[in-house]
């Protein structure tokens, strides 16, 4: 290809890294090194949403999580490809039944407070939250006890296996707190949700509720040299348009929710960069739930002519600007030993979506309307312009769709209490393992006991349950992908709900900052390997 017509194709900015390359020597180019790592400095960073607890020991609201794993510790971390890494346990071991875990402690780790790190702490932490934790009655169902047969041993036994349970450990999703600071009384009530005492590399200092939070680096962190940056400073900022601005400006030097439509002016800047990289812990993605108790909806023809009917493409490239990616599974490809997209494959095409409906015996009678059908969708611009381009799509086929919105609260209620819905855009994280996260999309346990976030398609399929208990419990790798392939064929194929795109995690910060995400789960790491260049 022509030097002139490559350049046409890429964007002014890659223009003038092409050209300024293309004149350097190659020895010149060879020199080009990153700037090394340097100490100090206070990195300033604004969020849309106010956190609820500081820890995120018995609420994982994500708001919760992102501040909390820089003050309390899990056991473990995960690299970008999900293998476990040491954090606060410096070894693991798990029995071939599945029923026993055994972590080493690190050696001379303290809190906060000065008080030492011990398998006692462990202990509490995850029985405390195998009871009263959002997600912690899910995970840590299967946990009979924890030993502690030594301060630096922890064991965690089982009643049943739990397979599921080597990715549950990290500093956000299971955070192992001080027992002393919580004692006897109601942890939920512990003034340690608020003012946080941990074995972080940061150290929490002040919360002024509706303005900011303020951490400053733990000068005696475990982790020797780290972590490099004093201090962090957390603005609360509602406004996107706001956020914009302090980005831009220089004013703070990471912004999270920034519109997506800013986002290619901000792109354009180059003292700043545009992080969308994947949250691989929490695998948020939007879905089209329907309600199989419609009658019109209960034949499975007319999802997946519904289906037919949308472009995921579309919706991809002008509601996120292809800042997500489509999604073809309820599994995220990410757990790669259990991904199976086989059976959804219902390509955008509206004359074939056409004749399935006509098939189904939806036929277009007068005004060319076949029927009616109510959308809600959970809050948020993105799901809201979904659902606006989902009216116009359905209606190429002959579908009126009214769309019904409110607030989060009326959201709930109407999607699991009332039912007073037939189609739901609903945004879900498909978590860590498919037992945690995918199954309560599937599970109908849903149907005969309602509950916020499980089941809102009112799915009933006994085959797919019972796979879903062997899964939870299966040790043998092999045999747990073969279950949850075989869900994914038949769910699939019944398709009570359509996976639409990933829901990005966008972070915009300056080009000073480096190392920003030190884990999978992106925003929920440490900032211990963080570090700003000085101002020029």
């Amino acid at each position: 290809m022509a030097l002139s017509s490559l350049l046409r194709k890429l964007s002014s900015s890659q223009r003038l890294l092409q050209l300024a390359l293309a004149f350097l020597p190659f020895t010149a180019v060879a020199q080009v090194k990153a700037p090394a790592p340097v100490d100090g400095g206070t990195l300033t960073y604004a969020v849309s949403q106010e956190p609820t607890s500081l820890v995120s020991f018995l609420d994982t609201k994500t708001d919760n999580r992102n501040i909390s794993a820089k003050v309390t510790e899990g056991l473990l971390r995960y690299d970008a490809k999900f293998n476990p890494q040491p954090l606060l346990a410096t070894s693991w071991q798990v029995s071939a039944d599945g029923l026993k875990y055994t972590f080493k402690l690190r050696a001379g780790v303290k809190f906060h407070d000065g008080r030492d790190f011990t398998a006692e702490d462990v202990r509490y932490s995850v029985l405390t939250q195998k009871k009263q934790g959002p997600r912690g009655r899910i995970t840590l169902a299967n946990v009979e006890r924890v030993d502690a047969p030594d301060p630096l041993t922890a064991v965690i036994v089982l009643a049943k296996p739990a397979p599921f349970l080597i990715k549950a450990l990290s500093s956000a999703e299971l955070p192992i707190v001080p027992a002393h600071r919580y004692a006897d009384g109601d942890p939920l009530g512990s003034a340690n949700n608020a003012a946080p005492v941990g074995t972080g590399p940061f150290v929490f200092e002040q919360w002024v509720r509706g303005s900011h939070l303020v951490l400053r680096k733990n000068p005696g962190y475990w982790r020797q040299g780290h972590p490099r940056i004093d201090r962090v400073i957390v603005k609360f900022v509602r406004d996107p348009a706001a956020i914009f601005t302090a980005v831009e400006t220089g004013e703070v030097d990471v912004a999270q929710g920034v519109g997506l439509a800013d986002l290619e002016r901000l792109s354009a800047n180059p003292k700043l960069k545009v992080d969308d990289g994947y949250d691989g812990f929490l695998n948020n993605a939007s879905f089209l739930e329907f309600n199989v108790e419609n009658p019109v909806l209960a034949n499975a023809k007319v999802r997946h002519a519904i289906a037919q009917a949308i472009d995921r493409n579309f919706i991809r490239n002008t509601i996120y600007y292809k800042r997500a990616e489509v999604v073809n599974s309820p599994i995220p490809r990410v757990l790669a030993d259990y991904y199976d997209d086989s059976t959804f494959r219902d390509t955008f095409d509206v004359a074939a979506a056409n004749k399935l409906l006509d098939e189904a015996g939806q036929p277009k009678r007068a005004g060319g309307q076949r029927f009616s059908l109510r959308l809600s969708y959970i809050p948020g611009a993105e799901f809201k312009r979904t659902a606006d381009y989902l009216r116009s799509a359905l209606a190429r086929v002959g579908i009126r769709v009214e769309i019904v919105d409110g607030d989060l609260p009326t959201f709930l209620k109407r999607v699991y209490t009332a039912r007073d819905f037939d189609l739901n855009i609903n945004g879900l994280g498909r978590l860590f393992d498919p037992t945690v996260g995918v199954q309560r999309i599937y599970w109908g346990d849903g149907v005969r006991n309602p509950l916020i976030w499980v089941n809102a398609a009112h799915y009933d399929n006994p085959q797919v349950d019972e796979l879903f208990r062997q899964a939870a419990v299966e040790v043998d790798a092999g045999r747990r992908a073969a279950q949850f392939k075989q869900i994914q064929q038949i769910v699939g194929r019944e398709l009570p709900v359509l996976p639409i795109v990933t829901v990005p995690s966008i972070v915009v910060h300056s080009a000073r900052l480096h190392n920003f995400h030190n884990s999978i789960d992106l925003m929920s790491g440490d900032l211990a390997d963080a570090w700003i260049e000085p101002r020029k």
